[in-house]
């Protein structure tokens, strides 16, 4: 196979995937990671994808898809995202039983778990497809419905497969976090997270500095002693406040730089 055919076929898998890392595609097309890196070079000089750390996402052109594409979305804050995935991965040992909800942050945070042999359950639809191709990860996907563009998988159905479910840790995200708590956008991702924290010896919320101050149409949970607000700055003092009070913790992640490796 020549470069310029292994570029073509990288970049018709990422036109139908989205996102791909840079394991799996050496993996697929016969190609080291030298090979991959400069493949995917090329298709972001071309403005096909755009780089980041572990791999690359398809550039979507439609402005309006890019505000509901889950891709796009990861790609906001990659910076802060980074740090904070950095440190709850760290925190995560193997052999662990871990719920992974849907967020940007949370993928960030999976795809630094890929080396970990874990068991992980997840209703998101990008997470399962990401740990489809590491050995390493057994991955139950709850059922449900599937929320519009992001990949979620909500519902009655979602909620029931937690019922009975004993997860060391869950690692959550959320639209906001305010002195009341940690929100969302969305009644029936709300609910799901609750089911998950139930699950849950203890849960983990990533959220970077954007979410700061914002409240959204629902309030996922309360602050609560089981709870670690993981960030990359400090809050206002009154969240900063509201958090320790509850007896939950507050961790902040140094910076780090979401580079190409």
């Amino acid at each position: 196979m020549t470069n310029q055919q292994r570029t073509d076929l990288i970049e018709r898998h990422l036109r139908e995937h989205k996102y791909a890392d840079l394991q799996s595609l050496a993996a697929r097309f016969s190609g080291s990671l030298s090979t991959v890196r400069r493949a995917l070079d090329q298709l972001e000089v071309r403005g096909i994808v755009r780089r980041h750390h572990g791999g690359a996402s398809l550039i979507e052109t439609d402005a309006f898809a890019q505000e509901y594409d889950f891709i796009a979305r990861n790609q906001r804050q990659a910076d802060e995202k980074f740090a904070i995935a950095s440190l709850v991965a760290s925190q995560v040992r193997p052999g662990m039983t871990v719920i992974l909800d849907g967020g940007s942050t949370t993928y960030a945070v999976a795809r630094l778990l890929a080396e970990k042999r874990l068991q992980v359950i997840t209703n998101s639809l990008p997470i399962a497809s990401f740990f489809s191709d590491i050995g390493n990860v057994e991955t139950i996907v709850t059922g449900g419905s599937i929320y519009s563009r992001l990949g979620f998988l909500v519902g009655p159905q979602c909620e029931q497969s937690f019922d009975q479910t004993h997860a060391d840790l869950a690692i959550l995200g959320g639209t906001g976090i305010t002195e009341s708590g940690v929100w969302n956008q969305n009644v029936v991702v709300g609910a799901v997270q609750r089911k998950m924290i139930a699950a849950a010896e203890r849960t983990i919320f990533v959220l970077d500095q954007s979410k700061f101050g914002r409240k959204a149409l629902s309030l996922t949970a309360p602050f609560d002693p089981r709870f670690t607000i993981v960030t990359d700055t400090r809050p206002a003092p009154a969240v900063a406040r509201a958090i320790t009070t509850a007896g939950a913790k507050l961790t902040l992640a140094e910076k780090k730089s979401a580079a190409r490796p």
